[in-house]
């Protein structure tokens, strides 16, 4: 069994956790935070050993009754490896303690690219992975593109993209964040920053990404335009998009006309937290025009690197191929 720490116990530790105890090669070594909320006490009641993200606040766990089996840097030493989800910043710090123990280490899209050997999806480079000490899990918004366009750069080729990005304020428990009764193109400079993101899975694809954030909570959405190489039929493609694993094609029977629906059918489908993992892509928005490929997709923010997260635990180690992964991840998610 791989034993795999968590540092960061917050939005994406506390998903990535739940997800590598379900998995039949992996426990939980072990979760850290830096001080003793709620989460912490949470993870405390799913079984999971606590460790203490900071030295001197160690002792404010004691005094609230939260009990921890050490520093994180015990932790580390005691990890196949490690899942960094501190906030953005703090994964590129905690690279030392991960050498300092020669523990593997996994890092997530707030960072910048260099923080890693290599940018992570499963989908799209995962032999790249393959043995690296670190590894860096691209950002919600760049794995759903990066799912979206290896299917399509496969099957048809990819001359150009083109990506609106809508989104959120704010995840649901960040109170501080906005804006509140605004659209905000952000930034105002083009490209966004998902662009050069997306180029460290595909470095020769040809992108251009806008960004803007609006005053929702819930989810992403993605206007697509990307110019194919050959002219496919829209039905062709939906089915291309249909069979792979982690995008979900959603059937205009369904009734979903946005990101608050799409969210009540998660919660109705028993996942947890209603977290979508996949993408969500609008079947009826699938549209060709000679060489251009149009669609809408949703993605969340919250969840759909989770599965990104396992799979680059066993791309590090070299316990399984991308297909075997993929599948198994999927399967023990719900997928």
């Amino acid at each position: 069994m791989l034993r795999v720490g968590i540092n960061g116990y917050g939005t994406i530790g506390k998903r990535v956790a739940d997800a590598v105890d379900a998995q039949p090669d992996m426990e939980v070594a072990g979760v850290a935070k830096t001080r003793p909320n709620f989460e912490a006490k949470q993870a405390r009641e799913r079984g999971f050993d606590l460790y203490a993200a900071i030295e001197d606040r160690a002792d404010q766990f004691g005094e609230a009754g939260v009990e921890t089996a050490g520093l994180v840097d015990d932790l580390v030493a005691e990890s196949d490896v490690v899942v960094d989800a501190t906030p953005s910043g703090i994964g590129a710090q905690n690279r030392a303690l991960y050498e300092e123990h020669d523990t593997p280490a996994i890092y997530q899209g707030g960072e910048d690219a260099d923080v890693a050997d290599v940018s992570f999806n499963a989908r799209s480079n995962y032999a790249e992975a393959e043995g690296a000490d670190h590894v860096r899990v691209v950002s919600c918004n760049t794995t759903g593109l990066s799912r979206l366009l290896a299917p399509l750069q496969e099957e048809y080729g990819v001359e150009k993209v083109r990506t609106t990005l809508v989104r959120r304020g704010g995840d649901p428990g960040q109170t501080g964040r906005g804006p509140i009764n605004d659209i905000l193109p952000d930034p105002i400079s083009i490209p966004s920053h998902h662009g050069p993101d997306v180029n460290t899975i595909f470095p020769d694809l040809d992108i251009d990404t806008l960004g803007l954030k609006v005053p929702a909570t819930l989810m992403h959405m993605h206007s697509v335009n990307v110019t194919l190489e050959s002219e496919p039929d829209a039905d062709e493609v939906r089915d291309v998009l249909a069979g792979q694993s982690r995008i979900m094609v959603l059937d205009k029977d369904l009734g979903i006309k946005g990101t608050g629906p799409l969210k009540e059918y998660a919660k109705d489908m028993g996942r947890p937290r209603g977290d979508l993992w996949e993408n969500c892509l609008w079947g009826e928005s699938v549209t060709t025009v000679g060489r251009d490929f149009y669609c809408f997709q949703a993605i969340h923010q919250e969840s759909d690197v989770v599965p990104e997260n396992v799979d680059a635990v066993r791309a590090i180690t070299g316990e399984m191929d991308a297909e075997e992964s993929v599948a198994t991840t999927n399967d023990a998610l719900g997928l």
